[in-house]
């Protein structure tokens, strides 16, 4: 299976280019991560891949098929709400999964099914506008995958989402990989990036300013932070570091080389402080992606 694949897409809106010669490939299920900040060109790339709007220039082709509703079977998440407030939900979602090719029964079993596993099977018979924000996601969710699809792009898809609620879309989402399905995601959090994606793309002013496998391009990054977890107060040890947090006695500091964690673990060491933890790290991928797009768009 070929997969996806992007090769130097492009695009204009009202003599601006939004989307500038992006290329990047899905060859194997898994999790790809496409980020930026907004107005990066995210959106409009998504729905270029999507069929949803026509690229100018480049080529965009599922298992060697350029691009169309007949090539490719997608579900879409996106950012924006999508359900109507004053219809039932069950009534919503048996008219999206029939758009999607979906006969009324096959349909009817796959809203039960999803209802389910999202814990949302009280509010089929309510209208959309009674429920909260985050059951709102859960069920626009549910519109994205009811119909089986190959192709899964999820658009900031914990927004709204208490703890609780994330995990159980975390655990669908490991369950779509293992079934197969190739999943673009786009998210502000970028701790779910790095839990998920193996592959990332971030753009900035439509152009690609990084891509390709995170762990590798973490590896080409130095140490940066140090966390520790004693057991008393070390502050007088920490006179040389940029404490970036500390509570009940967990530190996390800036470091400028790998150098001066060993020195400062042998000091610790000879004043016999207790040490639980003592973990030299990379930086985050939020460290990443402010580097390359700059400190005033950090992502909150």
């Amino acid at each position: 299976m070929s997969g996806l694949i992007l090769k130097d897409v492009s695009k204009t809106f009202a003599g601006k280019l939004v989307v500038d010669k992006i290329s990047f490939t899905l060859n194997q299920p898994g999790v790809y991560g496409l980020l930026g900040t907004n107005g990066a060109g995210k959106t409009t790339t998504i729905r270029m891949l999507l069929g949803i709007i026509t690229k100018d220039s480049g080529e965009i082709t599922w298992n060697d098929k350029p691009v169309d509703r007949k090539t490719v079977n997608f579900g879409y998440l996106p950012e924006e709400r999508g359900v109507y407030p004053k219809v039932k939900i069950f009534d919503q979602l048996l008219y999206f999964a029939e758009l999607k090719g979906m006969s009324r029964d096959d349909a009817s079993i796959a809203i039960n099914k999803w209802a389910k596993r999202l814990k949302v099977e009280e509010y089929l018979p309510m209208a959309a506008e009674k429920l909260s924000k985050g059951n709102q996601q859960k069920i626009q969710f549910m519109t994205a995958v009811i119909h089986n699809p190959d192709l899964v792009v999820l658009d900031e898809p914990f927004s709204g989402l208490d703890p609780v609620n994330t995990d159980i879309i975390k655990s669908i989402i490991i369950d779509l990989v293992r079934q197969g399905k190739f999943i673009i995601m786009s998210a502000h959090q970028m701790a779910t990036i790095e839990e998920f994606c193996t592959n990332i793309l971030i753009l900035n002013r439509g152009k690609t300013v990084l891509q390709g496998n995170l762990k590798d391009i973490k590896s080409t990054y130095p140490a940066n932070r140090l966390q520790l977890d004693v057991n008393q107060d070390i502050n007088k040890y920490l006179q040389k570091f940029e404490i970036e947090n500390s509570k009940n006695h967990q530190y996390t500091l800036k470091i400028t080389s790998e150098k001066s964690a060993h020195d400062l673990l042998q000091k610790l060491v000879a004043a016999d402080v207790q040490i639980d933890k003592f973990e030299i790290m990379k930086p985050t991928l939020n460290d990443i992606f402010i580097e390359k797009v700059g400190a005033k768009n950090e992502i909150k």
